[in-house]
């Protein structure tokens, strides 16, 4: 045991003294040559062998001018890509199949020097960098502001971690470009389908029998003489002919029913294969669309899993909570078959909304 202890101790220092070799030893700038430029020192080079054979001063002097070229655009290439600020604006929250707008702000703190061209590719993890925003001009200590759409095509946690910032100024030969660590995190809902449900009939699942208590809702349960303290708006003037003896309507209260949705989050094999997964999202999709339903309609919803884990979400809370539980939703190995009935008594609410995820709906953009 001590031998093996000793070797993941040196193998952990190995990894760590190489992570900070090659940070130390990767260059701070990225250079690629372009289209243009590939022909650009093809044409230098030609003009150079042509001047070392002939000996010809024109040549030379004609080289030494491809040369600086290519020496300027690496300075004022530099001189763009420095002293850049770069942040993002991410909504509140994203769904999948809906756009959603990302807005990236370029500060320049330079004081006198502009920058130019600037394109800036919002870095996210485990996923490939598909939008840019480009800047054609940063002035000094000023900023531009520039927007990408993005669709999410699947829920989750979106993990942002920087940005690479490039700059093909001045001539277009070379694209120079160097990467800023910027974290960020959006929270992607699954899809909602719209579903429409029977007022009249109760759905599966669902709890109460409707308005049948005395309250003030709109219903009329029935009629009785007025006592003292009593409203006199209620009064029934069709009833009430004598005045000292008014008939008073009943007023009805306003349930609202509860309705228990169950997801089977349970999983009994070692690796889940691709249809088990594939199935899994069909149910989000479908317990997201339910729940999103049912609080339209002013149910309050009680979401239950095979795993014992319980939420519930009322119209009042709206649908932040039960879309945010099912966006980090997971597969879970149970030891045993759980009644997903008998995990409502031993759950807890779980997932706490921050603030900034309501309310829902979100506004359209």
């Amino acid at each position: 045991m001590a031998t093996k202890a000793i070797f993941e101790r040196s193998a952990t220092a190995r990894n760590t003294w190489r992570t900070k070799a090659w940070r130390y030893l990767r260059p701070p700038r990225r250079l690629r040559v372009t289209r243009e430029g590939k022909y650009y020192l093809g044409i230098t080079l030609g003009v150079g062998f042509a001047a070392i054979n002939t000996g010809n001063n024109l040549l030379y002097l004609l080289l030494g001018l491809l040369l600086a070229l290519i020496i300027i655009s690496g300075v004022l290439s530099e001189m763009s890509l420095r002293q850049l600020r770069v942040t993002r604006k991410l909504p509140r929250r994203a769904q999948v199949e809906r756009p959603h707008i990302v807005e990236i702000e370029v500060f320049n703190e330079k004081k006198r020097m502009p920058s130019y061209a600037i394109e800036v590719e919002d870095l996210r993890e485990g996923q490939s960098a598909d939008k840019r925003c480009f800047y054609l001009k940063v002035s000094p200590s000023s900023a531009q502001v520039a927007a990408y759409r993005r669709t999410p095509a699947r829920r989750g946690l979106d993990e942002h971690v920087g940005f690479r910032i490039a700059t093909r100024f001045p001539f277009g030969l070379f694209e120079k470009s160097r990467e800023i660590e910027a974290k960020g995190t959006l929270v992607t809902y699954p899809a909602v389908d719209p579903i429409r449900i029977a007022q009249d009939v109760n759905p599966i699942g669902a709890e109460g029998d409707g308005a049948v208590a005395r309250g003030q809702g709109d219903e009329i349960l029935g009629l009785r003489p007025m006592r003292e303290g009593d409203d006199p708006r209620d009064i029934y003037w069709r009833r009430s002919a004598n005045p000292d003896q008014m008939i008073l309507k009943e007023r009805a209260r306003e349930t609202r029913r509860s309705v228990t949705l169950h997801l089977d989050d349970s999983l009994q094999e070692a690796k889940p294969r691709q249809e088990i997964l594939d199935h899994f999202e069909k149910k989000i999709r479908e317990t997201a669309s339910r729940a999103v339903a049912h609080l339209r309609r002013g149910d309050t919803v009680k979401l239950v899993t095979q795993s014992g884990r319980l939420l519930q979400s009322s119209p009042a809370t709206g649908a932040d909570p039960i879309l945010l539980f099912l966006a980090l939703a997971t597969l879970f190995r149970t030891p045993g078959n759980q009644h997903p009935a008998d995990a409502e008594e031993q759950a807890e609410p779980i997932a706490q909304v921050p603030t900034s995820l309501r309310p829902w709906p979100p506004q359209k953009a």
